[in-house]
């Protein structure tokens, strides 16, 4: 995290060299613990990023790595995990004008990173595969997300869910401490809320729904992306709105690092779970909310009519 959210890449504004650096250093720590990669023999998914001013568009990367499942039939089905690795740059200002994005999102980034490495290293894989991805775009208005969602590296009809990593290394929400919890947007829109939740009892960690965010947050980061298309996707964070959120101040040093291990195992639990399941998560289809999602899902899978109450 020290690294990706250094002065060197200076913020990680999409396009930039600073994110392309940031991509080839994830790509990196994938290959260095065993990560296969994800698109093809590459790391990385070109994503045409439109600039003002230029005729061409630039191109920034999605980095998708995958560990394999484990079962014949299941392996074939997927189970994504993300986070965006692109913050807000730099600006010309007198003092502090780079926006290093440590907790936004250099926290959820480090943590998919770390999740791969220790899906990869285990000896026992669960039966389905693992997707891990590390979007370019997000701030720029989930342009990796949708990107991929558009131009899926594996079949949209066999990725189960996904899970997103946002602002998970900060404990001082705004509206008060977040120790050992996380919280899920849209929590019961699917099935994933209730079953991260009994994940997090394994490690001493509560998921639950925030009153006031769970559900104005959904549609704020790349999960809705796959929402839109049917995919049961939700982001897991410590901390919706934090003191230095979107401004330059956003430094590694002030990550709650020991909590930050701590979510993260749960967040492992959760995974392990899922992929290991042949149950797949579902739309709540009691919840107006979620509506949308499951008529998507349903257009998807080839189904028609309204479903069954």
């Amino acid at each position: 995290l020290s690294f990706l959210a250094s002065d060197l890449l200076e913020g990680r504004a999409t396009p930039s060299r600073g994110l392309d650096l940031a991509a080839e250093y994830i790509a990196a720590q994938f290959r260095r613990y065993g990560v296969a990669p994800g698109v093809g023999d590459s790391y990385f998914q070109k994503v045409p990023i439109t600039v003002r001013g230029q005729s061409e568009p630039a191109n920034a990367h999605n980095v998708v790595g995958i560990v394999r499942g484990s079962d014949p039939v299941l392996k074939d089905t997927y189970l994504l995990i993300s986070a965006h690795y692109d913050h807000l740059g730099s600006r010309e200002v007198e003092g502090d004008g780079i926006y290093n994005g440590a907790n936004d999102d250099g926290s959820g980034t480090v943590a998919v990173i770390e999740l791969a490495a220790a899906f990869a290293r285990s000896e026992t894989k669960p039966k389905r595969s693992l997707v891990f991805l590390a979007f370019c775009g997000e701030e720029r208005g989930l342009v990796g997300s949708r990107f991929f969602g558009a131009n899926p590296v594996y079949p949209l009809e066999r990725t189960i869910a996904m899970v997103n990593l946002e602002h998970i290394g900060r404990t001082d929400d705004l509206e008060g401490p977040r120790v050992g919890a996380l919280s899920m947007t849209g929590y019961d829109f699917s099935d994933l809320g209730p079953l991260f939740a009994e994940a997090g009892k394994q490690v001493g960690v509560e998921v639950q729904k925030h009153a006031r965010n769970s559900d104005s947050f959904f549609a704020r980061s790349d999960n809705v992306a796959l929402a839109a298309l049917g995919v049961p996707a939700h982001t897991l964070c410590t901390a919706f709105l934090f003191p230095e959120y979107h401004q330059p101040g956003d430094h590694w040093e002030k990550v709650d690092f020991a909590n930050m291990g701590k979510v993260v195992r749960a967040v492992a639990v959760g995974l392990w779970g899922l992929a290991d399941s042949q149950a797949e998560p579902k739309w709540n289809e009691s919840n107006p909310k979620a509506e949308r999602y499951l008529r998507a899902w349903r257009e998807r899978r080839g189904l028609s009519g309204p479903p069954a109450r």
